[in-house]
């Protein structure tokens, strides 16, 4: 004990001796290195473009060993199905699918109302796509299925298309084709775009986006679902303001409701033939043959297909990506639009309406124990059991308890109102998506909605990019690292040199504010310098031009007299005297910017032109920088409008006697400016440095143009 106590001081004090000389060598820690151009950057890290891959060679190329990989791809079932741990999971998978298919078997009959269908309809998309997911799908968690968003999404169409007639069965023989047709062009179109791996498509639908929408649909389920809970007829409303016109129509109908009872009480006092209560009637046993799509009413379906589409999709991959980043392991945004659209396709075939997940089925598919979609297999497999055998035990229940049911699972969406609090606290910006896709949505319905906020945040991205936080920078004192003067109070602006930031990529969109937005924060009139200076040097051009005439004019008068003469002694003083009135001209003429030129030109070193056209010489203000650096580390592509904006802003500032030069660009962007030929012979990438401070203490060493490059470029 005495022995480890003693050593004990001795280590820590070692310890704390390593661990101060290690700080020590922290501070005295710096490093030297040259200044850094374009030109030596590429030449020290021997920069070159990537050379080209030809990936239609891969695609196109025929073995074995591709195909298997193309199949395994594709299939992926045949991965994971051999490797399946039977002991560990599939109790949970077996207990977990009981489950889903119990709650998938009413919430399949309800959302079949929803889509404007009978209820067996329900029973059918509850079956065919959930057995396709399970071959085809990479999500191991999700509960594909009937959702109610896609179902209020079909029956908006099945009611445009197939509105309420007189004659029920020929009514629902219309709505079934529509919705089975609708069903086979949403899977075309899901699995076209995931061939061509047009996955990162729902990237544009923001969460902001994709939970106000689920909200503004929950509050259209529910309203479509008040005529069964009360038990009222009401009219058929479709397109732009009809869930307004419903709800008024639900309260002035109100006073003629019905009370009921369950399926019981329903079937034993006979309910539906005393009061009238409606159920659901019969529900034939079997399934039904595959029946082609109705290509006629493709013209008529493509719009609604691509929406709901994209929709079904986006709940999906969002609901898949949060399980897989729970459970570690990963999803493929393009074969799950592959699934999803052979789910449909086929399910379209069956007579199935468009289908996508659930999100309380996918809870409970995972919180039950479920670890793999052998538990969507067993759920669907009951559901098949219930459609050849047990279906006609469901007949007697009253819509009013399947529309209960739909409402009772909105609870999850309903609650996503509380964002409106937590996103004004968070980013106002994604407040405004949400407000404006959930009331067009309401509004609009839910096709034109979806549309609008698209359309709406897309915009609002593009007006984000055109008003960026654009900062003169300064040096933070003892380092090279350059920070807005308006936010850091110790960063200091290098005398002589101006740096400039925009927090937002360049292009055509912004490029005009960018240009102002340099001008107004560098303190200088350019433009007002620049028509001045063009102002003196016209003028002087024209006066000039006087002097020149009139040397002429002074010219024929002296030969017209040469000729009338007869001595050479006359001659000659003719010449003097010509000569003499000449150079009396040329003093008169001379102007106040001439005398200052030539002041200039004697006694100032730091003219720039011999020519006199400086503004100094020319009597007009100088900037009280040399040198601007523009800070491009932001820039992350370049069109041909930066690039004219950028040549513009060499030009102007060189006019006004200001070098101009570039820092911090990357390695796809300096491809880009090499592409657009922005490089010539005035712009040089001696111009582009490694980074700001590269570029500041060459303008410091510098204080006047590079050398090899001429004084003003061509204004684009």
């Amino acid at each position: 004990m005495g022995l480890a106590d003693a050593s004990g001081p001795r280590d820590t004090q070692a310890l704390l001796s390593a661990t101060q000389a290690m700080e020590l060598r922290r501070r005295d820690y710096h490093m030297e290195r040259p200044l850094l151009n374009q030109e030596h950057l590429e030449e020290l890290g021997r920069w070159g473009s990537a050379p080209r891959t030809r990936q239609w060679r891969t695609w196109l190329q025929c073995s074995h060993a591709r195909a298997r990989a193309l199949l395994l791809q594709h299939l992926p079932v045949l991965v994971w199905l051999p490797r399946y741990p039977v002991r560990d999971w599939l109790l949970g998978d077996l207990l977990s699918g009981m489950s889903v298919a119990i709650m998938q078997l009413p919430q399949g009959l309800a959302y079949a109302l929803l889509a404007g269908l009978p209820p067996v309809f329900g029973l059918y998309s509850s079956f065919y796509p959930v057995f396709i997911y399970f071959l085809f799908g990479t999500s191991r968690h999700i509960s594909v299925g009937t959702f109610a968003v896609m179902s209020v999404m079909v029956g908006s169409v099945t009611e445009s298309l197939a509105p309420q007639t007189l004659n029920d069965s020929t009514r629902d023989a219309d709505r079934v084709r529509v919705a089975s047709t609708l069903s086979v062009l949403v899977g075309l179109f899901q699995v076209g775009l995931g061939l061509i791996h047009f996955g990162f498509l729902v990237t544009y639908l923001s969460e902001p986006l994709v939970r106000g929408y689920t909200t503004a649909a929950a509050v259209q389920v529910f309203v479509s679902q008040l005529k069964y809970v009360f038990g009222l007829h009401l009219s058929s409303h479709s397109g732009p303001l009809s869930l307004i016109y419903t709800v008024l129509e639900v309260c002035r109908k109100l006073p003629q409701s019905k009370l009921i009872g369950a399926t019981g009480i329903s079937y034993g006092m006979g309910l539906k033939h005393i009061f009238g209560v409606d159920v659901v009637g019969n529900i034939s046993a079997g399934l039904v043959p595959p029946v082609a799509p109705n290509t006629q009413l493709f013209s008529k379906l493509v719009g609604s297909a691509f929406t709901i589409a994209v929709v079904g999709f986006a709940i999906a991959i969002s609901l898949g990506k949060i399980f897989a980043l729970r459970h570690g392991y990963r999803v493929d945004s393009n074969q799950e639009l592959v699934a999803l659209g052979l789910s449909n396709l086929i399910g379209g075939i069956f007579q199935c309406f468009p289908v996508s997940c659930s999100m309380s089925r996918s809870l409970v598919q995972e919180s039950t124990g479920g670890n793999s979609q052998v538990a969507g297999a067993i759920s669907s497999l009951f559901i098949l059991l219930i459609i050849v055998k047990l279906g006609e035990l469901f007949r007697d229940l009253p819509k009013a308890v399947l529309a209960a049911i739909i409402i009772v699972n909105l609870k999850g969406m309903l609650r996503q109102l509380s964002d409106v609090c937590s996103l004004w606290k968070a980013n106002r910006v994604d407040l405004l998506i949400w407000l404006v896709t959930f009331t067009a949505t309401i509004l609009l319905n839910l096709d034109l909605g979806l549309m609008v906020s698209v359309v709406f945040s897309l915009l609002l991205v593009v007006v984000r990019t055109q008003m960026p936080h654009y900062s003169i920078l300064g040096q933070v004192p003892d380092t090279d690292i350059y920070r807005d003067v308006a936010e850091y109070s110790e960063a200091k602006e290098v005398p002589g040199v101006k740096v400039f930031r925009s927090s937002a990529t360049v292009y055509f969109a912004n490029a005009d504010f960018y240009s102002d937005a340099l001008k107004q924060r560098c303190g200088v009139d350019v433009d007002f310098l620049i028509s001045q200076k063009k102002k003196l040097l016209k003028k002087r051009e024209q006066l000039k031009l006087k002097q020149q005439q009139k040397e002429k004019k002074l010219q024929k008068q002296a030969a017209s007299s040469k000729g009338a003469s007869v001595s050479i002694n006359v001659n000659t003083s003719l010449e003097d005297m010509r000569s003499n009135n000449v150079e009396d001209c040329k003093v008169m003429q001379v102007s106040p910017g001439d005398k200052m030129e030539d002041a200039t030109a004697n006694g100032q070193e730091d003219s720039k032109a011999p020519d006199g056209s400086t503004l100094k010489a020319l009597g007009l203000p100088q900037p009280d920088f040399h040198s601007l650096i523009l800070d491009l580390g932001a820039l992350s592509f370049v069109d041909t409008v930066c690039l004219k904006s950028l040549k513009n802003i060499f030009h102007d500032f060189r006019e006004i006697e200001v070098e101009v030069y570039m820092a911090a660009c990357h390695s796809p962007v300096v491809s880009q400016l090499e592409a657009g030929h922005f490089f010539d012979a005035s712009i040089t990438k001696k111009h582009l440095f490694a980074s700001v401070h590269d570029a500041v203490t060459f303008a410091l060493q510098h204080p006047r143009p590079v050398p090899d490059s001429p004084v003003s470029v061509t204004r684009l």
